[in-house]
């Protein structure tokens, strides 16, 4: 059993020690309470869960990682130039030119625009170039057991995960993922995964690992769920005019103006939109001073598969670059 000042000192010696990984210890409380749950809840084998939580590993290395996300320590001009790069564009435009069909097809289909759709698979895995090495198992029993900040969100992810490989056949010990358990091209979360994945290909699986076909259709599947409104703009430039009095508000993942209120405010923008349309101003550090910019209903869609208003424009922004690509490739 580990107190509170033990877990403490375990993971100051997991932050000091390079790349440790330790067997999870089925014997603690926090793993016994989780194993009695998933069997009195779920019906799971006793004996095949704890055989399965046996194999998993607290690594260091997870819980470095996600002590320092990307959106939390850097610029938006720095964080953008990860995502928009001549290289990547060129990628996404081929990805594009190899999955035409499939993209055009769901698109018609679900109403999320090509450039959503490659935006999204191409900033969460470079068009899947970079899925995440870690195993699921151990990134969820991690951050489940040994990271208290996030504990009960990352168990509910646990028990989330164990009952996909149960309803899949998947052997829990080969899932890869990010560091925080995510998974496949689309970076699915097991919850997300369970309730948004779908077998785009009607071959009797929803694979997100390596049929592109499902990858698109899951990702489509999950912007329609979250409300996608078809053929509506995702986000303008903004500027201020003589009426706009004070600071631009803290940037919000709740927005709580429309097209009418900012605008009566002196935010000048294009949209051809209601005037009682969803809108938020947004304002992020660029390389030669603040950008303003106005999301729309669409736009915090985007921020529902990463909460995060820079990984939104962030989405947009490459999708509308690899499609002006794709346009120059065609002419």
């Amino acid at each position: 059993m580990l107190t509170k000042l033990n877990r403490i000192c375990f993971l100051a010696v997991l932050c000091t020690t390079a790349q440790a990984a330790f067997a999870v210890d089925v014997e603690r409380d926090e793993v016994q309470q989780f194993i009695n749950a998933m069997v009195e809840k779920h019906d799971y084998d006793r004996d095949s869960l704890t055989m399965v939580l046996q194999s998993a590993e607290t690594q260091e290395a997870i819980l470095t990682a996600i002590s320092r996300p990307a959106e939390k320590t850097m610029t938006w001009h720095e964080y953008r130039n990860i995502f928009l790069t001549d290289e990547r564009i060129r990628a996404g435009a081929n990805f594009w030119q190899e999955h035409k069909e499939d993209l055009h097809r769901i698109s018609r289909e679900t109403g999320v625009s090509c450039e959503i759709l490659v935006g999204i698979i191409g900033v969460e895995t470079y068009f899947g170039r970079i899925k995440g090495k870690y195993r699921v198992l151990d990134a969820l029993a991690t951050l489940a057991f040994d990271y208290p900040p996030r504990s009960k969100f990352f168990m509910r992810e646990l028990e989330e995960f164990l009952l996909l490989v149960r309803e899949e056949g998947m052997d829990a010990t080969e899932a890869t993922g990010s560091y925080a358990g995510a998974m496949g091209a689309p970076q699915f979360m097991p919850s997300s995964f369970r309730a948004y994945a779908v077998d785009s290909s009607a071959d009797g699986k929803r694979d997100i690992w390596s049929n592109w076909q499902d990858v698109i259709g899951s990702v489509a599947n999950y912007f329609v769920a979250h409300g996608w409104e078809r053929e509506h703009p995702v986000v303008a430039e903004a500027t201020f005019g003589s009426q706009w009095q004070g600071e631009p508000p803290e940037n919000t993942l709740s927005p709580s103006e429309t097209v009418d209120s900012l605008s009566k405010q002196g935010v000048m923008f294009a949209a051809t939109l209601p005037g009682d349309h969803t809108s938020q101003l947004i304002t992020l550090a660029g390389e030669d001073g603040d950008e303003h910019w106005v999301g729309f209903h669409n736009f915090f869609v985007i921020t529902r598969y990463n909460r995060s208003v820079m990984y939104a424009l962030a989405v947009h922004q490459l999708g509308q670059e690899i499609a002006l690509e794709v346009g120059r490739n065609d002419s």
